[in-house]
């Protein structure tokens, strides 16, 4: 289901009139990720994940990844630049073993960035990252071969059937699908 709202034109709390802006909102676009289901397991054993905002139109996303002990993710590269804050726990980058990113860490990736995300399995808790990533992640095989891609589209889609198989009800999160921006629930 999909919720819109008719444009309203902005004002001040004294109740002067504000221009017009290119694509007004009549609500607050926001989700709580505390009533969002966690999907388990949806790319690859231990990678959990909570979408708060997928953006099919401009290929952004963001995410809220709960990683167990252990979870590791293909080595890919990536199509645009990604930002990701560890929120708790422990993880690093197979080709980085000693810059690890832990509860407070803030890494930014440019465009172009080749790299092995790795959760330890001698992690004492599961490691949770807020991931902000505009365009793709290509992911490749340990011998090279391509693997998959996982970008806004990709989740939007694993969002929607996870959610069925798992039966955790309606996953609310913020969509942009065009031509209008809403707050989706799947």
């Amino acid at each position: 289901m999909t919720l819109k709202t008719d444009p309203t034109i902005p004002i001040t709390s004294s109740g002067a009139l504000l221009p017009l802006v290119a694509h007004p909102h009549g609500e607050l676009l926001t989700v709580n990720e505390s009533t969002v289901p966690l999907l388990r397991d949806v790319f690859g054993r231990g990678v959990h994940f909570k979408p708060l905002r997928l953006d099919v139109t401009a290929g952004c996303w963001v995410i809220l990844a709960v990683l167990s002990p252990g979870a590791k993710m293909p080595v890919h590269y990536h199509t645009g630049p990604a930002e990701a804050y560890t929120l708790s726990g422990y993880w690093y980058y197979r080709e980085y073993p000693d810059q690890p990113q832990t509860a407070g860490s803030y890494v930014y990736r440019p465009a172009g960035s080749v790299h092995t995300f790795v959760c330890p399995e001698s992690n004492a808790e599961d490691t949770v990252i807020l991931m902000r990533v505009e365009g793709a992640n290509v992911n490749f095989t340990e011998d090279g071969q391509f693997h998959s891609i996982l970008d806004a589209v990709m989740i939007d889609h694993a969002t929607q059937m996870v959610a069925e198989d798992q039966e955790v009800g309606p996953i609310r999160y913020i969509a942009a699908h065009p031509p209008d921006l809403a707050v989706l629930e799947t």
